[in-house]
């Protein structure tokens, strides 16, 4: 049995959770009326109520479903690869990014599935896919810009300077054969793969704070 979605009208097989043309959900509750008063019996009244059917505009999703994560991905690839872009571009200081990329996830992701509720558990979750997919896109933008506007001896340059920095700090000897490590080409390999680690963690963690906090304060916005 065949059924329209009450989204956007589409015909949806009876049974299927989710139109496959909007991703709207197909469980429905049918909003109550208030019921007319008693009538006298008449068989033609009675013929024409049992042919009343209510249009798909006025039933409303249930809201209890749970989170897809099929539905999910992107959401979190459009938050991530605005907030890579405006990082790359050096427009907002990337902790600020890669949170404001878990909260517009979350947002998205509402705005994609009305009938879903996202908790606070469900929006971290969906903050920490955002921020595993900006650490990617990050690296791939930062890369090209370095590719395209000839930056890497600038780089390189930086974190030589760094290192002298560090090296007038630390006069111990022994430290000193880390140092010269840390100098050659093998250890500023070294240095980047750190960096590229580090950066992989700090944004999930951020990611999921502000995947956590979007799905909070939506949802109290919601309920007031």
């Amino acid at each position: 049995m065949e059924q329209p979605c009450y989204k956007c009208g589409q015909t949806v097989e009876e049974g299927i959770a989710f139109c496959p043309h909007c991703s709207a959900p197909q469980i429905r509750v049918v909003i109550a009326e208030p019921a007319p008063p008693p009538l006298a019996f008449s068989p033609a009244a009675a013929a024409r109520h049992d042919s009343a059917v209510l249009p798909a505009s006025q039933t409303v999703p249930l809201l209890a479903l749970p989170m897809q994560w099929s539905q999910a991905f992107r959401p979190c690839a459009l938050a991530a690869f605005i907030a890579s872009v405006t990082m790359v571009t050096k427009l907002i200081a990337w902790p600020i990014a890669v949170i404001g990329a878990g909260f517009l996830a979350v947002a998205f992701y509402r705005g994609n599935n009305p009938g879903v509720i996202v908790h606070a558990g469900a929006g971290a979750r969906i903050g920490a896919l955002c921020g595993l997919l900006c650490s990617a896109m990050t690296a791939v933008l930062a890369a090209l810009r370095v590719a395209v506007l000839h930056e890497g001896p600038e780089i390189r340059r930086l974190m030589l300077d760094a290192i002298q920095q560090n090296s007038a700090r630390y006069s111990d000897p022994q430290f000193q054969p880390t140092l010269d490590l840390m100098r050659s080409p093998t250890g500023l390999i070294l240095m980047m793969a750190f960096l590229l680690v580090f950066g992989f963690i700090t944004f999930l963690l951020l990611g999921t704070l502000g995947g956590g906090l979007g799905a909070t304060l939506l949802g109290r916005r919601d309920r007031s």
